[in-house]
């Protein structure tokens, strides 16, 4: 077979055959080297398979059988002794199962929910929370530094509104048209300290301002309270005031200036966002002096960059699709690289209840909050159903099927999975049996063969969970690899004092099971109980 120069050597893909009879894994790397190599893909995957069998490329532990497929295919089957060493290293070191190398280190700021402090945190905002702790522990895992923020918008009209309500509410005098309502205000309205009430009626203090700015306060600790709740924190809390205050608008305003990208039209400021492709300029001050929202956003990429972040992740709903082009226009023209700015769009939530839609206004009072989610199904059901949906996605959550604790719940199904393997653990331990360090020779057998092949997976699954920066792939594996501890457990009699060498082995091959199934759900930030 003739050498190939590395220019030329294409990319390898491995992928595990949909039917286990053609093996455990699969490429078609011959049928990619045919044209490079001029030679058939059958001859070269012969070629392949035979240097796997019996040449010095030959790995005896690793592959037990390499079979040719037409028109090219190569499928591998893995030796017992390379997954008997899987279970070792697992029953060795649990806490290192599942750490893969690190993909693509950097140092990356996450901000997410960063719902305005005008009200309870929504289930409709509650998306980004599940959506952006996921993003973050799946990042970690892949060995990025991370740092959680979120961004309060504490000053402008709504802040005004809120605190507009609040007075009106204290003065039982009707809510303003643009007004917040709810039983949350009404709160506001008995908590307001006599000083702050006084202060907000002081000649020139602004009412509104000084009674809104007390209540974002309050509402943000609300916030706070419920996504702690949730096991959600955060490293950074950053407001919109503060980049005013701390003068990152004007720093950014200077940047942009430099670049020749900022002009004065009727008036009012503007960013030359035309000239990278948006369909129009974008006003950074107003008229009037007052600056936009996109002035404060350009305003917190220089700051953020300043703080030496590699690459910035905004976790932002689907209705703010129209910021992202001049958000990232005006970084490449403050000379950040605009692929270091990256928005991930989630897509919105119906919550139906014995199928009628949960309609929510936060304006109206007319909403479902995260503490009412939390009190229905709890925070694992809740992550669970988030993690197994692609973020982008329009998704309805039953929130009867959460509730329930049986197999039709699948987060109930992997955690009873995880409890069950506990129980046979200490029942085993009750019969004076404990699990063997390996499972050397045990894996003959079809329902350990079966069920190791699962358990090897979870590197592989980490890893695609990075790369795609998505979770469903998770949450699709945890059900497999429960459904197929099952079946192992129905197939096979894990104690029985008259095999005990057997017993202990299948008792480590469960143990490496619940290490693994403690592991994925761990990356979903959901619990695994120990009994049920």
């Amino acid at each position: 077979m003739p050498a190939l120069e590395a220019a030329a050597a294409p990319a390898v893909e491995v992928e595990r055959p949909a039917n286990p009879a053609f093996g455990d894994l699969a490429t078609n790397l011959a049928m990619k080297l045919a044209r490079p190599l001029r030679r058939p893909p059958l001859e070269i995957a012969e070629a392949l398979a035979a240097s796997l069998r019996d040449g010095p490329a030959s790995a005896p532990d690793l592959v037990a059988a390499a079979e040719v497929a037409r028109p090219g295919f190569l499928n591998l089957r893995v030796a017992d002794a390379a997954y008997e060493a899987v279970v070792a290293r697992i029953l060795a070191d649990p806490a290192g199962w599942g750490r893969i190398p690190a993909v693509n280190p950097r140092r990356v700021n996450v901000e997410f929910v960063s719902a305005n402090p005008t009200g309870p945190l929504t289930v409709g905002n509650a998306r980004g929370a599940f959506v952006g702790d996921l993003l973050c522990r799946v990042l970690e895992a892949g060995g990025q530094a991370v740092t959680r923020e979120y961004y309060f918008n504490d000053s402008g009209t709504q802040i005004d509104h809120l605190g507009a309500s609040v007075a009106a509410v204290r003065r039982r005098e009707p809510v303003p048209d643009d007004g917040y309502k709810g039983a949350y205000v009404e709160q506001l309205a008995r908590e307001v300290p006599d000083d702050v009430w006084a202060a907000a009626f002081e000649p020139g203090a602004g009412t509104s301002a000084v009674l809104g700015a007390w209540a974002s306060r309050r509402v943000r600790g609300m916030i706070e309270a419920s996504l702690a709740r949730l096991g959600v924190h955060f490293d950074v809390w950053k407001s919109e005031a503060s980049l005013h205050e701390e003068g990152w608008v004007d720093r950014a305003v200077e940047r942009l200036r430099a670049t020749g990208t900022v002009y004065e039209q009727d008036g009012a400021t503007w960013f030359r966002s035309t000239a990278y492709g948006d369909d129009k300029d974008r006003v950074i001050y107003r008229s009037d002096g007052r600056p936009t929202y996109f002035a404060a956003d350009i305003g917190y990429v220089t700051e953020k960059f300043s703080r030496g972040f590699d690459h910035l992740i905004y976790v932002w709903g689907v209705d703010h699709h129209g910021t992202v082009a001049r958000n990232r226009n005006a970084a490449q023209a403050m000379g950040y690289d605009p692929d270091h700015y990256q928005v991930i769009l989630i897509g919105w939530v119906r919550f139906v209840v014995d199928g009628v839609e949960v309609s929510m206004s936060k304006r109206a009072g007319t909403f479902v909050t995260l503490d009412d989610l939390l009190d229905a199904v709890g925070a694992d059901a809740a992550r669970w159903f988030f993690a197994s949906r692609a973020t982008h996605v329009e998704i309805d959550f039953d929130i009867e099927l959460a509730r329930k604790q049986s197999s039709e719940n699948p987060v109930y199904y992997v955690q009873y999975a995880h409890a069950r393997i506990a129980s046979i653990l200490r029942k085993a331990a009750e019969a004076g049996l404990a699990p063997a360090p390996d499972v050397a020779g045990l894996l003959a057998g079809e329902p350990e063969a079966a069920l190791v092949r699962v358990v090897a997976r979870l590197p592989e699954v980490v890893e695609d969970a990075v790369l795609a920066e998505e979770t469903q792939g998770v949450t699709a594996y945890a059900t497999e690899l429960a459904t197929q501890f099952h079946a192992f457990y129905r197939d096979a009699r894990v104690i029985d004092a008259a095999t005990p060498e057997r017993s202990a082995q299948r008792l480590a091959l469960a143990l490496a099971t619940k290490v693994t199934l403690a592991k994925a759900l761990a990356l979903l930030g959901i619990s695994a109980p120990e009994s049920m």
